[in-house]
């Protein structure tokens, strides 16, 4: 028995960067979610529990392996890969944070990122010369949590009407948040620019170095985020993206928190 567990947990460790307690509380939060259905009606045709289904998801999100690769590891059809993957992947959505009780000491972060993407709905030919979307996330500086992630907008779209449109502005109500050059008159607290033909002032240039220090926590957990493979080159149509990183988000947190 020690030795199938020890198996299991090699699984989990290594094919979705998270620890067997960290796994199991994503577990617990798809089946308080309803992963399991109403259990009425005809029950699943597949050998496999919830947690082999969760743990589907989550080695589809960090490896993005195709589905037909998937399918022999798990013993199951591509089709039915498909099935769980669209079944349970927006149960493993990140919980966007409410205003904060001490929102006046908080100090957030955000910044967008392109993620290519193969459905042309949703993305556009971007800056990366690829079909890209821009998702907004908001990110907490002191514990470097996930704070919210937007829906994917197309990645012709600016950060400034990007978080305009994203609705995120209403979670941050209270609270300082710190923004690049590209946010100007968003509400943040953004660098100071350069005045033409006038040096930015000895103070303001200091202030600018404070700046760029605290905002690249922000960059680090995009770059965290990143280790899960489908925000490379996500082969999902429709919601699937937004699906995927709010899943990401919620697994970083997991990663981060415990």
């Amino acid at each position: 028995m020690s030795g199938v567990l020890r198996a299991e947990r090699v699984w989990v460790e290594t094919f979705t960067g998270l620890r067997m307690t960290q796994f199991s509380g994503l577990l617990k939060v798809v089946r308080e979610r309803g992963g399991n259905g109403t259990l009425r009606g005809r029950p699943w045709s597949l050998p496999l529990p919830l947690a082999e289904r969760v743990l589907m998801v989550a080695v589809y999100y960090r490896t993005n392996l195709t589905m037909r690769q998937l399918g022999p590891l798990f013993g199951v059809s591509s089709s039915t890969v498909c099935r769980v993957i669209q079944r349970l992947g927006p149960l493993l959505a990140v919980e966007p944070v409410s205003r904060p009780a001490d929102a006046a000491d908080r100090l957030w972060i955000v910044d967008g990122t392109l993620v290519p993407v193969r459905d042309r709905k949703v993305g556009a030919s971007s800056r990366n010369y690829r079909f890209s979307a821009n998702v907004q996330v908001i990110v907490d500086a002191n514990t470097r949590l996930v704070v919210a992630a937007a829906r994917p907008v197309p990645g012709t779209t600016a950060d400034a009407h990007a978080w305009r449109a994203s609705g995120l502005s209403e979670h941050c109500q209270g609270v300082t948040v710190l923004g690049d050059g590209a946010y100007l008159n968003c509400g943040m607290v953004v660098p100071h620019r350069k005045r033409p033909r006038r040096p930015l002032l000895p103070g303001e240039e200091d202030d600018n170095a404070a700046h760029r220090k605290v905002r690249a926590r922000v960059e680090h957990v995009i770059g965290r985020m990143k280790n899960y493979k489908i925000l490379r080159d996500c082969r999902q149509h429709g919601e699937g993206l937004h699906h995927a990183v709010q899943a990401v988000a919620h697994m970083h947190n997991l990663a981060l928190a415990s």
